[in-house]
């Protein structure tokens, strides 16, 4: 049988959490903010089975009401894998972040097992002073294992207005060349950093290669894009750890980047 669960999370100034709505195999637990401040809760998104399977409809809906701040983590990797229907599974993630307020989305990898099939689409509205710092890891396939199919929509948007929107698709049916020398190039790990900062319009950080196989690129709007492609999880991590540590230090005295 398919699951159909969602989660809600409703931050509030203070570090209140008025709603924290675990559903199905997301589990949601409130965890001690590091270095935030009082002002400032985390919760870790804690898998409560497997999932998502073949035909199964996850969703988190996490909202960050006026002058809040939270982070969102997760206690370890989500595995996508084959279920007992030949349905594509789906996970949806809806992001609202309100005026002053910050965001900081950091899950764990997702992997995408051989014979899985998942569509994640990730949605994001933010007020025009609101602060976003997202990441998202995908592995694809488990060990020594090719991947399953995996097709995952990012969408920011910022005062109503469009500031970015990429879709990517690996495995199975996705586009020839998908896993070429000009997208993937033999890597197993593929990730990117998103970060969107008032005071960014006019003087964002400057764009740069990080190695052969990561670069950051400034959006139109107060916001930049790190991309990466690595041979394992491992890897990618500490690439998008460094490139968010040098924006942060390159913007220092200039614009602020809250800590993760």
């Amino acid at each position: 049988m398919s699951v159909r669960a969602t989660a809600r999370i409703v931050a509030a100034p203070g570090g209140r959490l008025p709603v924290l709505e675990s559903d199905g195999p997301l589990a949601l637990r409130r965890t001690r903010a590091s270095g935030g401040g009082p002002d400032h809760s985390r919760v870790t998104v804690v898998g409560a089975m497997s999932a998502p399977l073949g035909g199964d409809r996850l969703a988190i809906e996490a909202e960050v009401q006026d002058g809040a701040r939270l982070t969102v983590d997760a206690a370890a990797a989500t595995v996508a894998l084959p279920g007992r229907t030949a349905e594509p599974a789906s996970y949806d993630v809806r992001l609202t972040v309100g005026q002053h307020a910050a965001l900081h989305w950091l899950p764990e990898q997702l992997i995408s097992a051989r014979g899985s099939d998942l569509r994640m689409r990730t949605h994001v509205e933010l007020a025009p002073s609101a602060c976003l710092v997202l990441r998202e890891e995908q592995v694809l396939g488990r060990h020594r294992e090719p991947t399953g199919t995996l097709v995952t929509r990012l969408t920011v948007r910022r005062s109503g207005r469009l500031l970015f929107d990429q879709e990517l698709s690996y495995g199975p049916g996705a586009p020839g060349g998908w896993d070429g020398g000009a997208v993937l190039g033999g890597h197993r790990a593929v990730g990117q950093l998103l970060l969107v900062q008032e005071g960014w319009e006019n003087a964002p950080p400057r764009p740069r290669l990080f190695g052969e196989t990561a670069v950051l690129t400034p959006l139109a709007g107060p916001g930049v894009l790190v991309t990466a492609v690595a041979p394992d999880a491992r890897e990618l991590r500490r690439v998008l750890d460094d490139a968010l540590a040098l924006v942060r230090e390159e913007s220092r005295g200039r614009v602020a980047v809250p800590a993760v």
